[in-house]
């Protein structure tokens, strides 16, 4: 099923799950704003996931809705997880809805790196 990112927020989603501790993760990083863990299907060699604590379905919920706080906190996050947890040449992709290929309804930032990435789209 397409994710519509002006969708109200699923608590039933797989990352609420992660953030509630019901399903477990392979922890990369946490603070107050952000959790990030290793996908469980990586794209690349290195593939971490950086989500918001809050309950945002997308960059534009998060955008619209998102105190400074949050906002700052989380793209602060971001970039600690990028430099200290994945290292340099690393791509960041925070896909918005389904035709973007959005799969899970709370706003995402994947982290990808280990290896040159190529273009990015197909050409």
């Amino acid at each position: 099923m397409p994710i519509d990112a002006t969708q109200p927020y699923d608590d039933a989603n797989i990352f609420a799950k992660i953030l509630r501790g019901e399903i477990p993760s392979k922890k990369v990083y946490e603070d107050d704003f952000a959790f990030a863990f290793h996908d469980i299907a990586p794209q690349a060699p290195v593939h971490v996931l950086v989500i918001p604590k809050g309950p945002y379905v997308s960059w534009d919920d998060f955008s619209a809705r998102g105190s400074d706080a949050e906002i700052a906190g989380f793209v602060r996050a971001v970039g600690h997880v990028a430099r200290d947890h994945v290292g340099p040449g690393y791509r960041l992709l925070a896909n918005v809805g389904g035709d973007a290929g959005q799969e899970v309804p709370h706003l995402h930032v994947h982290v990808f790196a280990g290896a040159p990435l190529g273009p990015m789209l197909a050409r």
